[in-house]
This record gives C-alpha cells, sequence and structure tokens, in this order.
C-alpha cells in the first residue's frame, strides 16, 4: 500500500512542477511582450518626436533668419538652443532616463499581479 501512495505522490508531484513550469514559460512570456511593446511604444514616440522637433526648430530658424536678416546666425542660435537641450538631458540622464526605465524593469520583473 505504501509503495502506491508513492508512486500517486510522485505523480502528483510531477503534474504540479509541470504547471507551476508552464506557469512560470507563460509569465515570461506575458513579461516580455509588455517589455517589448514598451520599447517599440517609446521607439515611436522618440521617431515622432524628433520629427516635431525638426519642424520646430525649422520654423526658428525661419523667424530668426527674418529677424536677423542673416541665415546662419538663426542656424547658430538654433543650434545652440539644440545644444543646451542636449547638455540637460546628459546633465539630468539619471533622473530623466535612467530611474524610470530601471523603476519599470523592476516593477515588471520583481512585482507579482497587473502590470499593465
Amino acid at each position: 500500500m505504501n509503495e502506491i501512495d508513492y508512486k500517486k505522490l510522485f505523480n502528483e508531484a510531477r503534474k504540479f512542477f509541470s504547471l507551476e513550469w508552464d506557469y512560470a514559460k507563460l509569465t515570461a512570456v506575458e513579461k516580455m511582450a509588455i517589455l517589448l511593446s514598451s520599447i517599440a511604444f517609446v521607439a515611436v514616440v522618440i521617431i515622432v518626436a524628433t520629427f516635431v522637433l525638426h519642424h520646430v526648430i525649422a520654423a526658428l530658424i525661419g523667424v530668426l533668419s527674418s529677424a536677423l536678416g542673416c541665415t546662419w546666425g538663426a542656424h547658430l542660435i538654433a543650434a545652440g538652443i539644440l545644444l543646451i537641450l542636449l547638455l540637460v538631458v546628459f546633465a539630468f540622464k539619471k533622473q530623466l532616463i535612467v530611474d524610470p526605465v530601471a523603476r519599470f524593469i523592476s516593477k515588471l520583473f520583481l512585482k507579482p499581479g497587473d502590470n499593465e
């Protein structure tokens, strides 16, 4: 009778670990799908923002060109504004980029529950 109980226990344990493995795989796939869709979303936002910034700078150059009377001066001012923007992003990269990405990744992979 003990032999039958051990076989039943072994089969139940095998089923349990098989189900746990399947659950772990499904959870990993779900989290990777969320991560990759977030990366795709951010890429699209960056591309659109780049086009918007380009048009804003082009309009600024047009306005400054007519105000200053020289195109090269308008281009230099626009380049200076972009350089300042780049320096601000670089100076605050931890607050603007590193910390939010780290929070998102840790929340996604370390906290159970709804991640959307």
